[in-house]
């Protein structure tokens, strides 16, 4: 039998090592349920208590940007231009990739992701 080997995706490395001061790379995930990510958005937080200051965004129109090995090179490129100390990434997907104001109108709900309707996006439980 065949030992099979995973890759480690270095992305998910980097996040295990912690906490290890700023900068700051954050690493979210969006898509249309909690199965599959279409969009992952990174941002670059250089001191405590500031928001980010660099910000970069990557979609797919179909498969998984979790494990897009093209998006995941582009990410560690994005990430290695600024001195990152530490990695966090959500650990589920946390909503749908579409902006209110930009896909679809202010004050509404995404009418091409209706899993997100009334759903917290940090538990994934249904609200009112």
């Amino acid at each position: 039998m065949a030992i099979k080997i995973r890759k480690i995706n270095p992305l998910q490395k980097k996040a295990k090592k912690g906490f290890r001061g700023y900068p700051v790379a954050t690493v979210a995930y969006y898509g249309p349920d909690n199965k599959t990510a279409l969009k992952v958005s990174v941002g670059i937080i250089l001191e405590e208590g500031t928001d980010a200051t660099y910000m970069e965004r990557w979609v797919l129109e179909q498969g998984d940007v979790r494990i897009d090995q093209t998006i995941n090179k582009q990410i560690m490129e994005f990430i290695s231009k600024y001195p990152v100390r530490s990695v966090v990434i959500t650990d589920r997907i946390i909503g749908c990739p579409h902006e209110e104001g930009i896909d679809y109108p202010e004050g509404s709900i995404c009418p091409k992701c209706p899993y997100w309707t009334h759903r917290d996006r940090w538990t994934g439980e249904i609200i009112h």
